[in-house]
């Protein structure tokens, strides 16, 4: 005699047979699986930009920069790094970016001495050149919270200061989503903009306000994609290592 167990075990034990054979659909694992489009293949040796990044300074060559005001880079390139040189103006990318993941290595002066808050190691990045990203010496110097390293500048504090000593090389990794305007210019989406600082997050998908200001409310105007733009603040703040990936 067949019981009611029995019968209920047998069923157990044919489930996945009959799956495997199309019988359930609802039990089959290949429901689940998306094999197309396959993802695209990016190399990442070791030390080295992304095999599709655009390389913006190897540690010699500038062509991919021009001075803010067009022609020639005014800063000194020596030993692998691109410095500021005070009193020269800022520089920028000849290329315009909107959505970027962007890594960019930096360098505060190793002499501090009389130097105190904004006026130490002071420079920025800027995207699509009205979005500053402070860069600054902000190892054991105090000033306002929202105008440190890796604050969106007079916007967003950092989460964290993993600053660095003066003299030791820094990196920012940076996704940056742009602003969206109308056809009729109005902010349809704001910028976005994630950041870790020497691997640490300190920008956590924040939002911004508008674009930079040093004095006043941030406030949008519609534009498109520009680009990306280095301050020159009167420091000698030197970058290398510089590449950025369009997203």
């Amino acid at each position: 005699m067949i019981t009611p167990v029995l019968i209920a075990a047998a069923v157990l034990v044919a489930a996945p047979a009959l799956a495997q054979a199309g019988v359930d659909p609802a039990h089959d694992p290949a429901k689940t699986e998306v094999w197309t489009p396959v993802p695209a293949t990016v190399a990442t040796p070791l030390g080295k930009a992304p095999s599709d990044a655009i390389v913006l300074f190897d540690g010699k060559d500038v062509s991919a920069w021009e001075s803010e005001q067009g022609g020639r880079v005014p800063w000194r390139v020596a030993d692998g790094a691109l410095t500021v040189v005070p009193g020269s103006k800022g520089i920028r990318t000849r290329q315009r970016f909107c959505d970027v993941q962007l890594h960019v290595e930096w360098r505060t002066p190793v002499e501090t001495k009389g130097f105190e808050g904004q006026d130490r190691g002071n420079s920025g990045i800027f995207l699509q050149e009205r979005y500053e990203l402070q860069v600054l010496d902000s190892y054991n110097n105090s000033t306002y919270a929202n105008g440190q390293a890796a604050s969106l500048y007079k916007q967003a504090m950092p989460l964290v200061n993993a600053s660095r000593a003066p003299g030791e090389w820094q990196a920012y990794d940076i996704i940056w989503k742009a602003p969206r305007f109308s056809p009729g210019g109005g902010l349809t989406s704001p910028a976005r903009i994630t950041v870790l600082h020497n691997g640490v997050l300190a920008q956590d998908d924040t939002v911004l306000a508008g674009k930079t200001e040093y004095i006043g409310a941030p406030s949008y105007a519609p534009h498109g994609c520009a680009p990306i733009y280095l301050q020159e603040h009167d420091s000698k703040v030197s970058y290398r290592n510089i590449w950025v990936r369009e997203l």
